[in-house]
Parts: structure tokens; C-alpha cells; sequence
């Protein structure tokens, strides 16, 4: 396979390589996409349980390996805050999806063009 490649035009082995890197890069992005929704979901579980608890409940934080006493209100403070966050972060994956994707596109595009065999004059 490296063979058939190296026998291509230099300007196609670079296009292939984008592509490549492109595509380890889209990988990247939507994993990290995926880990943002999971923490999202689970900050939103542990609101919705935080909201039934009485204000006066003992509440314990991990912190490492520590399980530390705190209070409601700043736990739910926290959970806000870190919501946030990754609704921020979310947004910036999103956007890094479509322009990866719209390049993505185009080098595709573009080696298409590139490896279309040319039809011999009639």
C-alpha cells in the first residue's frame, strides 16, 4: 500500500496526510465532545438530587481520595459554576467539529479531483 502511495504526485501524498491528520483530529474532538456531555449529565443528575435533599442535610465532597464534609449551598455553587464551564467548552468543540468537518470536506474534495483517472481525448 506504501508503495502505491509513494508512486503518487507529491502535491496527493500531502493532500493524503491532511486528510489523515484531519480525520486523528476529528476523532479527538468528538471524544472530548462525548466527555463534556457525560460530566454535563452527571453534574445535571446530582443537581436534580441536591434539590431534594433539605437544606440542612450533611453533605460530603470528594476531594481525591477524601470525602470531606461541606455545605449544600456550595456544592451547588460549585456544580453551577462547573456546568458552565462545559457548556462554554462544548461550544468551542462545536465549533472546532464544523470547521475540522468543512476542511475535512474539502482536502476529500479536492483528492478526488486529484486521483480521478483522466479520460483519454475521443
Amino acid at each position: 500500500m506504501s508503495d502505491e502511495i509513494s508512486k503518487l504526485p507529491p502535491q496527493v501524498q500531502e493532500r493524503l496526510l491532511r486528510l489523515q491528520q484531519l480525520q486523528q483530529t476529528m476523532q479527538s474532538i468528538l471524544g472530548q465532545k462525548q466527555q463534556v456531555e457525560l460530566e454535563q449529565r452527571e453534574i445535571e443528575q446530582t443537581v436534580n438530587e441536591l434539590q431534594k435533599t433539605a437544606d440542612n442535610a450533611v453533605i460530603y465532597k470528594a476531594i481525591g481520595s477524601l470525602l470531606v464534609k461541606t455545605k449544600r449551598g456550595h456544592v451547588n455553587e460549585e456544580l453551577i459554576e462547573r456546568k458552565e464551564l462545559l457548556s462554554t467548552r462544548q461550544k468551542v468543540l462545536e465549533r472546532q467539529e464544523k470547521r475540522i468537518r468543512s476542511q475535512l470536506t474539502e482536502v476529500q474534495t479536492k483528492l478526488q479531483e486529484d486521483l480521478r483517472p483522466i479520460s483519454p481525448p475521443s
